[in-house]
């Protein structure tokens, strides 16, 4: 029993042992050669897919949507210093820019008085650049403003009524949004705006050196519609911030459009 059991009992485990060893390295080997297959299709489609992204994302920056962020508080408390907002770039044109609207738009001339040069390196300079191309990083602004349109072409903007209102086409504005204990304006005007122009305003009075500040000059304080780069329409950051911005309801109070054309 001894002789005829020891000699099955070795023999059957050594086939056994053999067909499972060449059983796995034939199921373990095309694992191991496919692997670096993956790997290596990953690689050559990754910049095809970043170059996809970056295309995508200047086409949007260029046509749609642009970020900015706020640098002063003219527009306080409405927008506050270092508030990011976001910019529909196809509300640039007469008739999609109205009374209320927040505007993001280029200097009309001597609006600015900063060179607008940065301190930074030229390193830190070029990648910035290149990331506010993309649309990766906002607009630094240096060269732009953000005010709120009170009149567009036609309009007759006059401060201030008896009641301390300024009016559009001769109807009082409603504006809750002026900074807390600013009044609508310290300074009196009475300007009728030209065709394709605007006459903005800053909701914190009493620091914004908006249309008023620069009646003196060629411009006469109007901007011109085609100095419009778009709308802001939400605040984006801080998060505890983000909403959207909405139109004020004074704007749409009967009569106001209609008494200026």
């Amino acid at each position: 029993m001894t002789t005829e059991d020891g000699p099955r009992a070795a023999a059957d485990p050594r086939p056994a042992s053999g067909a499972e060893s060449t059983a796995d390295s034939k199921t373990a080997s095309p694992v191991r050669t496919r692997r670096p297959a993956k790997r290596k299709s990953f690689l050559r489609e990754l910049p095809g897919i970043v170059i996809t992204a970056l295309v995508i994302s200047v086409l949007i920056k260029t046509f749609l949507v642009q970020a900015f962020y706020i640098p002063s508080g003219s527009m306080e408390n409405t927008l506050l210093v270092n508030d990011r907002v976001l910019v529909n770039k196809l509300a640039d044109k007469p008739d999609e820019i109205h009374r209320g609207d927040v505007i993001v738009f280029r200097d009309p001339g001597g609006w600015l008085g900063g060179t607008g040069e940065s301190t930074h390196g030229s390193l830190v300079n070029a990648i910035r650049d290149a990331l506010v191309f993309v649309g990766l990083a906002p607009a630094a602004g240096e060269e732009d403003l953000i005010k709120r349109v009170i009149g567009v072409g036609g309009d007759k903007v006059v401060c201030c009524d008896d009641g301390g209102h300024i009016t559009v086409n001769g109807k009082p504005l409603d504006e809750p949004y002026v900074y807390p204990g600013d009044e609508p304006s310290g300074e009196k005007f009475s300007v009728t705006v030209p065709k394709d122009e605007l006459w903005v305003m800053g909701d914190h009075r009493s620091v914004s050196e908006d249309s008023r500040a620069h009646q003196q000059q060629p411009g006469k304080g109007f901007v011109p519609v085609d100095d419009v780069i778009g709308r802001a329409f939400t605040i984006v950051w801080p998060l505890d911030r983000a909403r959207i911005l909405h139109r004020p309801s004074t704007f749409s109070q009967p009569g106001l459009a209609a008494a200026g054309h």
